[in-house]
């Protein structure tokens, strides 16, 4: 059970944090801004994930709890004609925002030559791929079930939280956001703790494996595949053992469990991006 019991604290949870103080920057530096073993690895999961649909075969597909990484939008671009970034955190949401606007930080273009070697549908110019994302500034459970035929989260429902139950419910509503028959490709830290960015900022996490990944999508998926690799000695050490892996299809028999009904208004940030040229 995920409720507090004798002689144990109440496990934090999601609304106990204060999402726009997430420290961007530190992140960034801390896990972006070089290409590490770990995040190739992840492209070249997703990057297979993706090659399986036509180029601009999606009309529509969700990055959910996007976060300041690029790369997973990169990677939507040859697939989706438009890819909706949903973000909760203020400062996550500027800096997609200004990335989108300016043009991204030249740390991505190493990244984006892998995601375009691995895949070749994808624009020649990381602009171009980028212009592609729409940035919504709004907690990625409030999406309304069925909306998407795609959706991709990445990071998210470990470290937001270290109620396993709420994890569960950050999957299932995940799930939940495409329609039957929609696909789903996630990537998860593998059993981290609560952790710290930068030298003050403490963060929940929920340690999970392969095996709470697959507890978690086995009810409202089919096709799920749940795979892992090994932890990246070049990242901080945030007490992991490596990362988790999922691909699936909703089910067609049945709605996901969980929360995903609540609706609240999502304010969508238009952000047109720089030409390429």
């Amino acid at each position: 059970m995920s409720g507090p019991s004798a002689g144990r604290p109440r496990p934090t949870r999601n609304q106990d944090m204060d999402w726009d103080e997430w420290p961007v920057q530190d992140y960034l530096a801390e896990n972006y801004r070089v290409l590490h073993p770990c995040d190739a690895a992840v492209i070249r999961h997703h990057s297979s994930f993706y090659r399986q649909f036509a180029p601009g075969s999606i009309q529509r597909s969700l990055e959910f709890g996007a976060g300041p990484n690029l790369y997973p939008l990169m990677l939507a671009a040859a697939a989706s004609r438009r890819i909706e970034a949903v973000e909760l955190g203020a400062g996550n949401v500027a800096y997609l925002t200004r990335q989108l606007r300016e043009g991204p930080d030249e740390s991505w273009q190493a990244f984006y030559a892998l995601c375009r070697r691995l895949d070749p549908a994808l624009p020649p110019a990381l602009t171009d791929a980028l212009s592609r994302v729409q940035v919504v500034h709004s907690d990625a459970r409030s999406v309304a079930r069925g909306t998407y035929s795609l959706a991709s989260m990445n990071f998210v429902a470990e470290s937001v939280t270290e109620d396993l139950d709420e994890f569960t419910e950050f999957c299932q509503s995940f799930a939940a956001s495409v329609c039957p028959g929609g696909h789903l490709v996630a990537s998860f830290m593998e059993n981290m703790p609560s952790y710290r960015i930068g030298k003050a900022s403490h963060w929940p996490g929920c340690p999970v494996d392969r095996a709470a990944v697959y507890r978690a999508f086995a009810p409202c998926t089919e096709r799920l595949t749940v795979t892992r690799i090994d932890a990246d000695t070049t990242l901080p050490d945030y007490g992991d053992t490596g990362m988790v892996l999922m691909r699936g299809v909703r089910t067609r028999r049945s709605s996901p469990a969980g929360p995903g009904t609540a609706r609240s208004p999502m304010r969508h940030l238009e952000s047109p991006t720089p030409s390429s040229g």
